[in-house]
């Protein structure tokens, strides 16, 4: 219960998190069936999975599915290379430690509604508001605020909140805040097209889009440009795949399908099976460990080794012993 308690919790306060199951295991490994954990975007881990080698694999891979929105099964032995071909749905790890066990962990991500955030009170924005609520995005209306009550009854009969144009840099951070995806389009049609880009391009979103014509689109980077906005190339002019839309409606669906495009369900997953087996490239705060090629947490790394005035960082207390029994087999690799 006090699993179902956490997430429960979790969900309430609209954070995403994924959810780690030990469902097979071959001794001798220290995890049980049934063994659980929860990896929050941060990488913190709360639970038990494993010991050091497979609490570093399961917190990558958990990153990575939420990154991708898509569960997968990740089996972590030390036959890795001889037993099965990775892909994205199962990836094979070698297990780095000295233990000749095997563990397998499906990890699935529970992750908030994708948000979309429509700014104006036009057709367009009326009608992809009401394609994006059907397709279960968390929908925002931003508009002027003398035309928040023109816009509001009917946002709310779909479920859409409605803000005013004062509010949209908060919304988009209060998003970013909790690792929220975000797509925004700015459909007022001229009205405050500069403003509401002005505000949006200061933070980090993964779609802007502007319905808007090539040439108006043109004068709108160009004053963008003169206001020193940095990021105007990046805005998608005209928003959505040319369909040949004319009506709002399909305007709306060309929009929605270029975002889908851009981020489809389950996207960017990992492309191929070699792929899905590489670990992920390290942050600036993480080090790869040169024995087994796994990235490690510098701020919390338990095994370091300092060769040469070189700092190594290890997953573990056995590939640390393996380096230090002979350095220059593996310092080719960091």
């Amino acid at each position: 219960m006090d699993l179902l308690e956490r997430m429960a919790a979790l969900r309430r306060e609209g954070q995403s998190f994924a959810l780690a199951t030990v469902v097979g295991r071959r001794a001798p490994v220290s995890a049980h069936l049934g063994d659980h954990a929860i990896v929050l975007p941060d990488g913190r881990i709360e639970g038990f999975i494993g010991g050091a080698c497979s609490h570093e694999i399961i917190r990558q891979q958990a990153l990575g599915v939420l990154h991708a929105r898509r569960g997968r099964l990740v089996s972590i032995r030390p036959d890795a290379g001889d037993v099965i071909e990775s892909s994205a749905e199962h990836v094979v790890v070698p297990m780095s430690c000295a233990s000749e066990g095997a563990v397998d962990v499906y990890v699935e991500p529970f992750v908030e509604a994708r948000r979309l955030i429509v700014v104006g009170a036009t057709p367009v924005a009326e009608a992809l508001t009401r394609l994006a609520r059907g397709m279960d995005y968390d929908v925002w209306r931003v508009v002027d605020a003398r035309e928040q009550g023109d816009v509001t009854p009917a946002a709310a009969s779909i479920g859409a909140t409605v803000a005013t144009l004062d509010a949209l840099q908060t919304i988009i951070q209060e998003g970013s805040a909790r690792h929220a995806e975000q797509a925004v389009v700015v459909a007022s049609q001229g009205h405050y097209d500069e403003e509401a880009l002005e505000s949006i391009l200061t933070s980090n979103v993964s779609y802007v889009g502007l319905v808007a014509s090539r040439k108006r689109g043109a004068m709108v980077r160009a004053l963008l440009d003169e206001h020193g906005v940095t990021g105007a190339a990046s805005v998608r002019i005209p928003a959505g795949i040319d369909l040949g839309a004319r009506t709002p409606a399909e305007v709306a669906l060309s929009i929605l399908a270029e975002i889908v495009q851009a981020h489809p369900s389950g996207a960017p997953a990992l492309a191929t099976a070699s792929a899905a087996a590489t670990p992920a490239t390290p942050a600036r705060d993480s080090a790869v460990d040169p024995v087994c090629g796994m990235p490690v947490t510098v701020a919390t790394a338990r095994h370091t080794a300092d060769v040469d005035g070189d700092l190594y960082y290890f997953c573990c207390a056995n590939c640390r012993t393996k380096f230090l029994q002979n350095p220059e087999q593996y310092r080719v690799h960091t």
